[in-house]
């Protein structure tokens, strides 16, 4: 199996049950390859201006608590 269309018409094939544990692993897959992009960006730097932006703002008072967002809500 090789291709995603091999792939789509096997998982077809299972048990709802099957299907579900696979479907359990793919979200853990995807978590795992976001973390590891993050991690990625991080160490080449592509993050900096977004943190350095996200310090000023909060130095600068235009933050709000968590709290408060989520209670607007």
């Amino acid at each position: 199996m090789s291709t995603v269309a091999e792939i789509e018409s096997a998982i077809k094939k299972l048990e709802p049950k099957e299907i579900w544990a696979v479907g359990d692993w793919l979200d853990e897959l995807r978590e795992e390859l976001w973390d590891r992009q993050i991690d990625a960006d991080i160490k080449a730097g592509r993050l900096d201006k977004l943190g350095d932006k996200a310090i000023e703002d909060y130095r600068a008072g235009r933050c709000k608590p968590l709290d408060e967002i989520l209670n607007d809500e």
